[in-house]
């Protein structure tokens, strides 16, 4: 072989060694690059996100709220669907009665939120989930296991928001959920009797309005039926007495009244 072709195997030879060296460098790049990403990732605000794109993610002790505070209409759960939380929703108090699910102002509110999610996390349970991915897979499964079968409830077609708290130990604490698109909010099983004891009682004040509306009706018309019935008696007894006085034959025999009723004719 000659010097020239050793020197080109030599030069093919490097260059292959080159090549080999800079594509593990480039892959070992790739791959810490990727471990990053995949450490990133297994956050848990990074899993909520990733599931549910466009969810918002906050940190604070929602979970404890009372729950009948947090279950009632009047609740600003709207807070917490926004980049920044007003942390005041945290200490918020009722003023008045509680009002019904289709006040005006909570079918309002709760239309501002449709098509929005939220997961409020305690800050000790975020600080164990970042030391913990598995626990982190965890709470997300569970979170994710209940949106599922909370969605399946609705009926086709409809828009679906949710607000999920956790508590220090990753369990579900409190939810508020809503559905929209094509009518109002649905009603929860008690406000669905309410409604129908409502309208049970107006059904039964309308009938009896209507029933006593046709007494009074029918006792009008008979009265009115007695009173022509009347006027038409006294009619045929003035013919009648008009009618023998032509003939001077009116009875003497007649009740006195009906003798005046009779000279007033003449």
């Amino acid at each position: 072989m000659s010097i020239l072709g050793v020197n080109n195997m030599l030069e093919k030879v490097y260059q292959n060694t080159y090549n080999r060296y800079n594509t593990d460098i480039a892959n070992s790049i790739s791959f810490s690059e990727k471990l990053s990403n995949v450490k990133e990732n297994a956050s848990f605000e990074n899993m909520w996100k990733s599931r549910f794109p466009g969810a918002y993610y906050h940190v604070a002790d929602a979970y404890k709220i009372p729950q009948g505070v947090w279950g009632r209409y009047d609740f600003p759960h709207e807070k917490f669907f926004s980049d920044e939380l007003d942390e005041s929703v945290l200490n918020w108090k009722p003023t008045g009665a509680a009002p019904k699910l289709t006040d005006p102002s909570v079918q309002s509110r709760i239309d501002s939120t449709l098509g929005k999610m939220s997961i409020v996390v305690p800050p000790a349970l975020e600080e164990k989930m970042k030391n913990n991915p598995a626990l982190a897979q965890k709470v997300m499964a569970k979170v994710e296991n209940f949106i599922a079968k909370d969605k399946a409830t609705l009926p086709p077609g409809r828009m679906y928001s949710c607000v999920v708290t956790l508590d220090e130990d990753g369990e579900l604490s409190r939810c508020c959920s809503s559905s929209g698109g094509g009518g109002l909010v649905g009603p929860t099983e008690e406000e669905q009797r309410q409604f129908e004891a409502e309208q049970k009682k107006k059904a039964e004040k309308k009938a009896e309005y209507m029933r006593i509306l046709e007494e009074s009706a029918l006792k009008r018309a008979e009265m009115q039926h007695k009173q022509q019935q009347n006027n038409l008696q006294k009619i045929n007894e003035n013919k009648s007495l008009a009618a023998a006085y032509e003939k001077n034959t009116m009875p003497y025999d007649l009740p006195i009244d009906l003798l005046i009723a009779g000279s007033k004719l003449f």
